[in-house]
């Protein structure tokens, strides 16, 4: 087979960056290892910021974002009890996020993509990436029993962090910046309404919550847990007690409680990866790097990346120029280290850390009086949450 591009992993990053490069008449070929059920029912993030609704809105996959997302003008911050509303509108200058699950961008992805006729090739085993310091790369893989070698002229890495193509980089390439937190979050979502019209972020002696939603029938909580916490040691009448005790009095009054559909365990990390290409392979997306979630910021940054990524695929096919190519990876990584500090400081400021001296205990109070008492800390928080310019 021969394609410009080869796309590895149809995650959102992968699916953008094939919309994208579609959009410019730039040919590309997504391949996944897994199917497109088990990649759509991945529960992931929810919170979109501006440049990323921007984005598919020039894709014209807006339809049912705009029909179902919930536009959010603020959020709140809880901490020993006080409650601060974060005004996003007001502090940024009209900016806000939307509340749409990843597996909706997912959804609506992969049936744009389904009638252009453009080709994913799902269930590839044994994905491997050749040749891709020379001019020449090509991917090799089994589809539907075949053998295939698929020649092209560029890979983009959109598999994820423990994908093949992050994997396939010679380690004396690589750069690597790990830190691993020593908590995780123990999630549910259940088909209730939410607690509250915006989200919670509430930082408690017990440990972090946090109040989330899909939509107005379907909500999503958070507490900060132990990384290798039991699930069978959590049923979801101790989930639900220990959340109203994580959260003021008003909002603990406002959680409904409900079966949870889904309930598991999610590692926190922040890691990066550098450079992010390697000769004619491009990473992208959490093959690239890791935030932990506090900060809303995964999903955004792929997107971010495969839009940097697509602008220069443009720039070296559509204008002659490698400009692009040559620096699309201090570009990306430019915005992906400003992304990694904010969810570093909102996971340090909102998790009990069990490590943590009295002096480091009362520098989160401090930090958290600061915000409460000073509209510029406010705005700085803000003009991150609803992303940075792209």
């Amino acid at each position: 087979m021969r394609t410009q591009v080869a796309i590895i992993g149809a995650g959102p990053c992968g699916l953008v960056l094939g919309a994208l490069l579609a959009q410019s008449g730039i040919d590309a070929l997504i391949i996944e290892r897994k199917s497109g059920a088990y990649v759509l029912g991945r529960i992931r993030a929810g919170v979109l910021e501006q440049g990323t609704v921007g984005i598919l809105e020039s894709l014209g996959l807006d339809g049912r974002l705009k029909a179902e997302g919930l536009s959010h003008k603020g959020f709140a911050l809880g901490f020993a009890n006080r409650s601060l509303r974060i005004d996003l509108a007001d502090l940024t200058g009209g900016k806000q996020v939307t509340v749409y699950g990843q597996t909706e961008v997912t959804h609506d992805l992969m049936d744009a993509r389904a009638a252009a006729g453009l080709e994913t090739l799902y269930e590839a085993d044994g994905v491997e990436l050749h040749e891709f310091a020379s001019s020449k790369p090509y991917v090799t893989c089994k589809h539907n029993g075949m053998a295939l070698r698929i020649d092209c002229d560029f890979i983009a890495g959109c598999d994820g962090f423990h994908g093949v193509a992050r994997a396939s980089v010679p380690k004396v390439a690589l750069q690597e910046f790990e830190r691993v937190y020593p908590f995780g979050w123990l999630g549910v979502l259940v088909d209730v309404p939410p607690c509250d019209p915006e989200l919670i972020y509430a930082s408690h002696e017990r440990g972090f919550a946090l109040c989330s939603m899909r939509s107005l029938t379907r909500s999503r909580y958070y507490l900060q847990c132990r990384a290798d916490e039991d699930l069978s040691a959590w049923p979801d009448a101790r989930f639900y007690d220990e959340l109203r005790r994580r959260l003021d009095p008003q909002a603990a009054a406002h959680v409904v409680a409900g079966p949870s559909l889904e309930k598991s365990v999610a590692p926190l990390r922040s890691y990066v990866a550098e450079p992010l290409r390697f000769g004619r392979l491009f990473l992208a997306g959490d093959a690239a790097h890791i935030v932990p979630p506090t900060g809303a910021k995964g999903l955004n940054l792929a997107v971010g990346d495969a839009y940097y990524l697509a602008r220069a695929l443009h720039e070296y096919y559509r204008e002659g120029s490698d400009s692009g190519i040559n620096h699309y990876s201090a570009r990306a990584l430019d915005r992906i280290w400003k992304a990694e500090r904010f969810s570093w400081w909102m996971t340090s400021l909102l998790h009990r850390f069990d490590h943590y001296t009295p002096f480091e205990t009362r520098m989160q109070a401090a930090e958290f009086g600061y915000l409460e008492q000073s509209r510029a800390a406010r705005i700085v928080l803000a003009e991150n949450y609803v992303g940075l310019p792209l």
